[in-house]
């Protein structure tokens, strides 16, 4: 039985995939800082779906699920060298999955040095007791926002991305760097994975999807940035972690005679994970409006520092190695986001 190392575990997507990965028998351990960048009690919740009570939740004390034993979890900072490496020595994981990040484009610009040391210096430490303890496979969260500048669309994982417009998409850029210099240096096999816009039940509550949600319930304008000429490729978060589970199975063993910006001699991968298809912001504020059955009051704006006008992810690569095939609908998958945002916050209409 492989046991997995999931960071960020207490985050929207940590907490889903450490879900699925516990239905397919893995030893699970997660980690999290649950740092207060949004509201504590969400990740509260979500550590609470895998039987971990937030009283019982203390600095680097690891503590055992109430409703599975193979489900483990520790509060820890990825800054925190010393009790890292700690951990990996105990523990002995087979894979890792590093999802702890200092997420968001635009307090990147607000706070800089939350992104250095979570994004940078903690991923240092992650790449460092992955090579000192034999680690089978590091996955890694990269992101969308590392096109940057880019204008041609589709994105595909052999563009250039040496344009970033925030300190956000720049320490995700280096984490791509840093992780082939490990793959090349040490045969570490790392894969990097460029999320597009990921939303659904317990999303994010600095993301759109519940940013409008939130607003509409309480009778607030929502704030449409670019006078709503947008688009996304929102991508279901069951279709994310589904294709991560394929990607922690099968780490990467390097190319003879390539380098390619997406693979390279080194056992080393980079995939967009996305939908593939993407949405105009206008149409999927209608999808919120109609699931809500109310208009929403517009606040028509400009573009945000930091942010692109439109992000389409080319799965392609993803979809040849390892048959992923996203297929949530986004009316479906707004559907299921506001149920369970209704249930969570106990609104009844």
């Amino acid at each position: 039985m492989s046991k997995i190392l999931v960071t960020g575990s207490a985050g929207f997507i940590g907490s889903h995939l450490s879900e699925l990965l516990l239905s397919k028998n893995f030893d699970v351990i997660g980690l999290d800082n649950i740092n207060d960048y949004y509201d504590v009690n969400l990740k509260y919740g979500r550590l609470k779906k895998t039987g971990i009570e937030k009283d019982s939740v203390k600095y680097n004390n690891l503590i055992t699920s109430e409703t599975n034993t193979r489900y483990r979890f520790i509060k820890l900072n990825l800054e925190d060298r010393e009790n890292i490496n700690k951990l990996f020595e105990k523990e002995k994981f087979d894979f890792v999955v590093n999802l702890a990040a200092q997420a968001g484009v635009r307090y990147s610009i607000e706070n800089p040095m939350a992104y250095i040391d979570s994004n940078i210096v903690g991923f240092t430490n992650i790449l460092e007791a992955c090579r000192h303890n034999s680690i089978n496979h590091l996955v890694y969260a990269s992101s969308s926002s590392v096109y940057g500048l880019n204008k041609k669309m589709p994105f595909t994982t052999n563009d250039n991305v040496d344009h970033p417009i925030s300190l956000y998409a720049a320490s995700k850029k280096s984490n791509e760097l840093m992780a082939h210099t490990y793959s090349y240096l040490y045969k570490i096999p790392t894969t990097g994975l460029r999320f597009f816009t990921v939303y659904g039940p317990w999303g994010r509550p600095d993301m759109a999807l519940f940013l409008f949600t939130k607003a509409i319930l309480e009778g607030k304008p929502i704030k449409v940035y670019n006078n709503g000429k947008m688009q996304r490729d929102f991508t279901y978060i069951d279709d994310i972690v589904n294709g991560i589970l394929k990607v922690i199975e099968n780490p990467p063993k390097g190319k003879e005679s390539t380098i390619k910006p997406s693979e390279s001699i080194a056992p080393y991968k980079i995939y967009n994970i996305g939908n593939n298809t993407p949405v105009k912001l206008m149409d999927f504020i209608k999808a919120i409006e109609n699931n809500l059955d109310t208009i929403a009051d517009k606040e028509m704006l400009p573009m945000q520092a930091g942010d692109v006008e439109k992000t389409w992810a080319d799965v392609s690569g993803l979809t040849e190695d390892l048959n992923y095939k996203p297929g949530t609908d986004i009316n479906l998958g707004i559907q299921k986001f506001i149920e369970w945002y209704k249930s969570f916050y106990n609104i009844n209409n």
